[in-house]
């Protein structure tokens, strides 16, 4: 039962991203998709060149292209730096793994700094369970008997 209703969840969560691949729309692929002059995504582009990859887009979604093949068809186009994002193999992937790498490194090395600097740190005396010094003695049992 518990594996059902993990099946129907996972097929739930995914249904809106497949519907995305095939109905995309043009502010999607807008800021996924890079000005070749620019240099910036199309949403923030205004080239000519820009106008004429939207007028494209929009011309294949209009024909029933999903994303993929819009993106496909730009790459073939273009080139593979028409993607606002890096291909995630070969050397790209390194671009996808080297953020995440650096985040556990610091993560860890943060951590190790942390423990070091509270096991690092002396204890703090207790009242209760040290004496006190003869003469700070002496001297708070006469405060002490003054007030007596």
């Amino acid at each position: 039962m518990k594996t059902l209703v993990v099946v129907v969840l996972a097929l739930g969560l995914a249904a809106p991203a497949l519907a995305s691949d095939r109905h995309p729309t043009l502010g999607e692929l807008e800021g996924e998709v890079m000005c070749p002059t620019c240099k910036t995504t199309l949403d923030q582009s205004s080239a000519p060149i820009a106008d004429r990859i939207r007028q494209f887009i929009t011309a294949r979604i209009a024909a029933g292209d999903t994303k993929g093949e819009i993106k496909a068809k730009l790459v073939a186009q273009f080139g593979p730096a028409v993607l606002a994002e890096p291909s995630k193999h070969g050397f790209n992937l390194l671009a996808w793994v080297l953020p995440l790498v650096g985040i556990g490194l610091a993560a860890a090395v943060l951590g190790l700094l942390a423990w070091r600097w509270t096991r690092s740190r002396e204890p703090v005396a207790t009242v209760a369970g040290a004496p006190l010094d003869p003469e700070l003695d002496r001297r708070v049992d006469d405060e002490l008997a003054r007030f007596e």
